[in-house]
């Protein structure tokens, strides 16, 4: 059994391109139900705003492997300097159950969520006309600042403003040069919303802030999915989910809509419906666009064993009896 901590998967480095094409081939996989995938149950005790997920799934063609992923969120560990979340991957082969790999690390989980969304923006860029891209990132933890180095790797020569917004301030002194140029700190959450074709809200907000509609051709990738007040989002048309069944609960904007707006599971495209369908192009070019992804374990899977087949090519890791 091949065990990857995070200085080993550090080692096998980034390639965004070739991340957001494991999430695509990943959705295909939906698209086609080669693909196994529970509702994901919350563990919680004491201090119920802390959380433990368990994400299992079976994930087949190429893929063809099995796992869970065991990932903690505890917002308070900010205040005393910790990581928010905790996470590990085992996987097993779909065919004995036996244990093949365990990946002990953060990372893999964070490279997820943002190729995800790499991968809807790359299907809202080929059906929109946006040549030039303002783009706004709310929350600078580690999920905004892997959303920011994925989107200057696969967008970057489109990207024309990166604005950023905090409530704790944010660090760009280890931002490439490169980079850093084109990138500001804004002042309030507004600044931001306001000024961006492409908007990325990564925060662990405990209360619900923007209040404002959306402009006319916006992409909001909702990817804390506590960010929004159902007033601003009630005139979109457009609103796409990872999965209804995961999204439209614990406490998110979707499910917020779905009790306060009457949003019902037709009233939403998949991301298997933009990939796989080309849905996106039933709206009007100036129809917001609104993705909320909760996170399926499938694309957990993909991701962790593109690192286990990394891992094996550069001889990274340590095998386990």
């Amino acid at each position: 059994m091949l065990y990857l901590n995070n200085k080993d998967l550090l080692a096998v480095g980034l390639n965004w391109a070739a991340l957001a094409e494991s999430t695509e081939a990943a959705v295909h996989l939906i698209h086609s139900g080669d693909y196994v995938q529970p509702v994901k149950p919350y563990l919680r005790y004491k201090n119920l705003h802390n959380r433990i997920i368990a994400m299992p799934a079976y994930a087949g063609g190429n893929v063809n492997t099995a796992g869970i992923k065991w990932i903690s969120s505890f917002p308070d560990n900010i205040a005393s300097g910790l990581p928010r979340a905790h996470s590990i991957i085992v996987l097993n082969d779909p065919d004995t159950g036996q244990p093949s790999a365990v990946l002990n690390s953060p990372l893999p989980s964070i490279v997820r969520t943002a190729s995800v969304s790499g991968l809807m923006i790359r299907h809202f860029l080929r059906e929109r006309a946006l040549e030039r891209i303002q783009l706004g990132i709310i929350g600078w933890g580690p999920i905004g600042q892997y959303h920011c180095q994925m989107a200057m790797a696969l967008f970057g020569d489109r990207i024309e403003r990166i604005r950023i917004f905090d409530i704790r301030g944010a660090d760009l002194s280890e931002i490439p040069a490169l980079y850093l140029e084109r990138m500001e700190v804004a002042e309030t959450w507004a600044d931001v919303y306001r000024h961006s074709d492409i908007l990325i809200t990564c925060t662990v907000s405990d209360h619900r802030y923007i209040d404002i509609p959306p402009a006319k051709g916006m992409l909001l990738l909702n990817v804390s999915l506590r960010d929004y007040k159902p007033e601003a989002l009630a005139s979109l048309k457009a609103i796409v989910v990872d999965d209804w069944e995961e999204v439209c609960r614990e406490n998110t904007d979707i499910e917020q809509l779905h009790l306060e707006q009457g949003l019902s599971r037709a009233g939403t495209q998949t991301l298997a419906d933009v990939v796989c369908r080309h849905s996106l192009r039933a709206f009007a070019a100036d129809e917001p666009v609104l993705f909320c992804p909760m996170g399926m374990a499938i694309f957990d899977i993909a991701t962790a064993v593109y690192y286990v087949k990394k891992a094996g090519e550069a001889g990274v890791g340590t095998e386990l009896a």
